[in-house]
């Protein structure tokens, strides 16, 4: 085969390629993408675990626009976020409720974060000879390498029983702090020629504290800069069963696999733009608006610059206003409705109102406006103000995607037991065949 062969010249050299018609999906009622007609998801499993309710079903069984909702085991997110004030360790909290079922006592609290904290340090080696050794340029693709590195450091790395998953979930979750902070670290002293600088993880502090000492040379923060983290974290903790990452865990851990190979799977899953890496598009994209219109930007100007984004211009070949628009939810999503509330507390105190306002500004602006030219409700989702609250507690933008990692493997491990427990099955829908018949031809025979 040639070295330069189009793409079109590769398509035409053979029938096997040829286009699958988009109207035979309905005709063989296939599900494309796992969605229904009505864009609703396709029921694949049944979990306890948490809930997303995006819109209501009037009683012709018609989809309804909502206001969304999150729960972890039946408690409103929203709730936990704003009842628990200015509580320490909400993650973790958020973490016990979605691994064990309830909410957690104090000592129960205690008792789960003293195992987390047993399980902070890497494996002697560890850091020398999977991160500093080998640093790699995207950051995710390492956090595969090292989850999977973590394999060979287990006494049992093939045990699937549930409790020892959880145990092994839990011992993955303790590391992924020091793997995320370490990986950056290493990345920028190998290919930005940054001084090396690494800050042990310490046992007095919560996952978000630990994040935030251990990325900042003074190994310094604000309780305000930490509660808006670990609110942060406790809202990427979960989605439901049905998101890409989680739905990849329970699929490849159905199998009967080990849990470094599933997490391994969901952090491929979660690295594409579609899904976890949307947080960091978003960024890059209200980036080029600022600059392009500027923060005091009027509503026609937002329009205008909507348009230019629509037509593929300022560096956006995929045409998306990334930020806005999600797949379940409609008129609201609840995660971005409080990362918006904890924003402005601190936008206040960093000096950054002024680009906190247009924010805001663009989000109304946007929301109108394509929910008119796409004939659907549009609203804007968590990765819309998820960067901007990255930016205020000065975490790299490198590091967005790799967060959202560290906080949804609670999640993915709980769908995994859950499957384990309860379904057991190997998960495997079917394909229909489309394609021709063909008689096989001996190779002396063919033309």
């Amino acid at each position: 085969m040639e070295k330069n062969l189009s793409l079109a010249q590769f398509y035409g050299m053979s029938q096997n390629y040829t286009k699958i018609p988009r109207e035979w999906y309905r005709k063989y009622n296939v599900k494309r993408g796992l969605r229904n007609e009505d864009k609703t998801g396709v029921l694949i499993g049944l979990t306890r675990i948490a809930d997303v309710v995006g819109y209501k079903l009037d009683e012709d069984g018609r989809k309804v626009d909502a206001d969304g909702e999150l729960y972890y085991r039946g408690v409103n997110v929203a709730d936990m976020v704003r009842r628990a004030g200015q509580a320490e360790c909400l993650y973790e909290e958020a973490c016990f409720l979605i691994l064990f079922g309830c909410l957690p006592t104090r000592a129960d609290l205690k008792k789960y974060t003293e195992r987390l904290k047993e399980s902070y340090e890497l494996p002697d080696g560890f850091l020398e000879n999977h991160l500093l050794h080998h640093p790699a340029e995207n950051l995710m693709n390492q956090l595969q390498l090292a989850i999977l590195a973590l394999y060979n450091y287990d006494g049992s790395p093939d045990d699937t029983d549930p409790y020892k998953t959880l145990v092994k979930g839990i011992d993955i979750m303790a590391k992924l702090p020091s793997i995320c902070c370490y990986a950056y670290n290493a990345k920028q002293h190998y290919y930005a020629r940054e001084s090396l600088v690494l800050h042990y993880p310490r046992q007095e502090y919560s996952t978000a504290e630990n994040i935030l000492s251990m990325l900042r040379l003074d190994g310094s923060f604000t309780k305000e800069e930490a509660h808006l983290l670990d609110v942060m974290l406790l809202l990427h903790a979960d989605h439901g069963g049905g998101t890409n990452s989680t739905f990849t865990n329970v699929v490849v851990s159905s199998t009967d696999t080990d849990i470094y190979s599933a997490i391994g799977s969901s952090i491929g899953s979660l690295k594409g733009a579609r899904h976890g890496g949307a947080n960091v598009r978003t960024a890059n994209m209200m980036d080029k608006v600022i600059s392009a219109v500027g923060p005091e930007a009027d509503d026609d100007a937002i329009r205008s610059v909507i348009d230019r984004l629509m037509a593929g211009e300022l560096d956006n070949p995929s045409r998306l206003v990334y930020g806005m628009g999600h797949a379940v939810y409609t008129l609201s999503d609840p995660r971005a409705v409080l990362l918006r509330e904890l924003s402005a507390r601190l936008a206040a105190q960093k000096g950054m109102e002024r680009e906190f306002q247009f924010f805001q500004r663009f989000e109304r602006v946007a929301t109108e406006y394509l929910s008119e030219k796409k004939g659907v409700s549009m609203s804007a989702n968590v990765d819309f103000y998820s960067g901007f609250a990255y930016r205020m507690l000065g975490i790299p933008r490198d590091l967005y995607t790799p967060l959202f990692v560290l906080s949804r493997t609670v999640g993915w491990i709980a769908h995994n037991i859950e499957h384990k427990l309860y379904d057991g099955r190997i998960v495997r829908p079917a394909a229909k065949y489309v394609g021709d018949m063909l008689e096989y031809v001996p190779r002396e025979d063919r033309q």
